[in-house]
């Protein structure tokens, strides 16, 4: 049985499922910074030391015995699924990544020629029609998420409850999932509940938001990029995101949850 996507801190104080889009690059400095007292020079995702991660071999019996004992504070954080794939699409779609390339190579030339989306020219920086590009992209992301075709589902884009379950079903448990759009309240509450070796002033800490400057800013409210028929398809997506962590389906300029996160349910329904 494996953790994929867990990173645990190493003084073992905390164990978190990495949800991408979902505030991960804070909450892994955060973890980076309860140890060590100082933040990791560069994009938490590249450290391969001061953090246990379940992609790196050596931290894979540690978070295996600390998961399978439940011996520590775990918990994962979760967006609003409109947010989200808006995100993913200005971010990984438009945007150009920090290697300077566009991101997985020729999944934008394909897209340009299968899906006839446009993402800004060369540099992501040349006005283009946004809307009518980001409901063509969500056609890919249903495509590949019901179909596999015409590639896997990226992670950016799969739905988080796959994400969310994968740790569930190979024997972990959550004391604690809580909101990017309430992230102070529910990072807190993780923070009190472990032992950690250094304060952390959640007030005081950045946004380590890596994608930020990525692609061209979002030009129009939210709910501007999703008529009916595109609504349709993030239900199709996304419908157990939206019933299992509680966000409003129907008004996607509500980005606010609208219920409280029931853990027991969670585990019921993403356990099978």
């Amino acid at each position: 049985m494996g953790f994929p996507g867990t990173w645990m801190t190493e003084s073992e104080s905390m164990v978190y499922r990495v949800v991408p889009k979902c505030a991960c690059s804070t909450i892994g400095q955060i973890m980076f910074y309860s140890d060590h007292g100082r933040f990791f020079d560069g994009d938490i995702h590249d450290a391969t030391e001061g953090l246990h991660k379940w992609a790196l071999e050596n931290s894979q019996p540690a978070i295996r015995a600390n998961v399978k004992t439940r011996s520590s504070h775990t918990f994962t954080c979760v967006r609003n699924p409109y947010t989200r794939i808006l995100s993913s699409f200005f971010d990984k779609i438009c945007g150009i990544q920090r290697n300077g390339k566009r991101y997985r190579g020729n999944l934008v030339p394909l897209l340009i020629q299968k899906y006839g989306i446009e993402v800004g020219g060369d540099d992501g920086k040349d006005e283009f029609d946004q809307i009518k590009s980001f409901r063509r992209f969500l056609l890919f992301a249903r495509d590949t998420i019901r179909w596999r075709r015409p590639m896997e589902p990226d992670i950016h884009w799969s739905a988080m409850s796959g994400h969310v379950s994968t740790f569930i079903v190979n024997g972990g448990r959550y004391d604690h999932i809580f909101w990017t759009e309430a992230f102070n309240d529910g990072m807190q509450k993780v923070l009190d509940a472990a032992p950690t070796q250094h304060t952390v002033d959640l007030a005081a800490i950045p946004r380590f938001n890596e994608s930020e400057g990525h692609g061209p800013k979002r030009a129009h409210p939210v709910e501007d990029y999703f008529d009916d028929l595109s609504m349709h398809l993030v239900k199709e997506i996304y419908w157990r995101d939206f019933e299992l962590f509680k966000y409003d389906f129907d008004d996607p300029s509500n980005k606010m949850p609208v219920g409280e996160i029931d853990l027991d349910e969670v585990h019921a329904k993403l356990g099978d």
